[in-house]
């Protein structure tokens, strides 16, 4: 007997060598499969709870539309912001949707971990083998399908409020790209705050604190140009930036970006790469 169940633990030990060893030839490409998988069932996880409480798409919807309404009006009438020729409510469009963005992804991303955190979910998500960085990056994919909404809503206004719009194929396709990085961008870096954070009242503080200087140190309602000098330098480091000049080139028919867009594109995904990595290092965090 004691000669069978020796047998049986070798047998239960070259199992778990043979297991270890397929692992370990496991080819890249297969890993960037898996991860790219989780990922995807992380998004899907997050876009069904939209089916559950659609009101705060409805609710966000209403800040594009004063913005546009009040501020884009008055401001056309006083002329006072050089656009380089472009009218100023054609402008301000593609800068509303980046803000609309902006402060959908902010406070979803976050809000949404402290809730996970609160209800011992994010606990159940840590002890699976899904890998911290797939969690981080398919909330932030999932954000970005929260935001599509405001794209509907932006796009609607902007058409009755006569901006020049262009509805090429290729155009819209540019524009959900950049809005979809935005918005990951942004809402994995409310992650990274609420990992740090770690209480409602403390993130809505910081979310406020965080995403008004992001809004007013970029080129989303004047130009970069007219700014002080220390302002210039934090808007060229702001990735909200990049995101209303890559807008503004694909969305408006006679609009142009002055860094182009595939620069733009460029920095978006160079930041969500940088911000997956800390996210996914960080999240462990949400346990403690």
């Amino acid at each position: 007997m004691k000669h069978l169940e020796i047998d049986g633990r070798l047998n239960g030990w070259d199992n778990l060598a043979q297991g270890a060893r397929r692992i370990k030839k496991r080819s890249p490409w297969q890993s960037i499969a898996e991860f790219i998988n989780k990922t995807l069932i992380i998004t899907e996880l997050e876009v069904r709870k939209l089916r559950h409480d659609p009101t705060d798409l409805i609710v966000r919807a209403v800040q594009p539309v004063l913005w546009l309404l009040i501020f884009g009006q008055v401001f056309t009438r006083i002329r006072g912001i050089p656009t380089n020729g472009l009218p100023y409510l054609d402008f301000m469009a593609a800068g509303i949707l980046a803000q609309s963005v902006l402060f959908v992804s902010i406070f979803s991303g976050g809000m949404s971990l402290i809730w996970e955190r609160d209800l011992g979910l994010a606990h159940k998500f840590l002890v699976s083998p899904t890998p911290r960085a797939a969690i981080v990056l398919g909330k932030g994919i999932a954000s970005g399908v929260r935001c599509l909404s405001q794209v509907f809503v932006v796009y609607l206004l902007s058409l009755v409020l006569g901006v020049q719009l262009n509805f090429s194929v290729i155009a819209m396709l540019g524009v959900l790209l950049i809005v979809m990085l935005g918005a990951a961008c942004f809402s994995i870096f409310s992650i990274i705050v609420a990992c740090l954070v770690k209480s409602r009242e403390g993130f809505n503080g910081m979310g406020q604190l965080l995403t008004m200087p992001l809004f007013f140190a970029s080129n989303a309602i004047y130009p970069i140009e007219i700014m002080p000098h220390w302002l210039q330098f934090v808007s060229h480091i702001n990735p909200l930036t990049y995101q209303v000049d890559a807008l503004r080139g694909v969305m408006l028919l006679n609009g142009t970006s002055i860094y182009g867009y595939g620069f733009d594109t460029a920095v978006l995904v160079l930041v969500l790469i940088c911000l997956t990595f800390i996210g996914g290092r960080l999240y462990r965090q949400i346990g403690m």
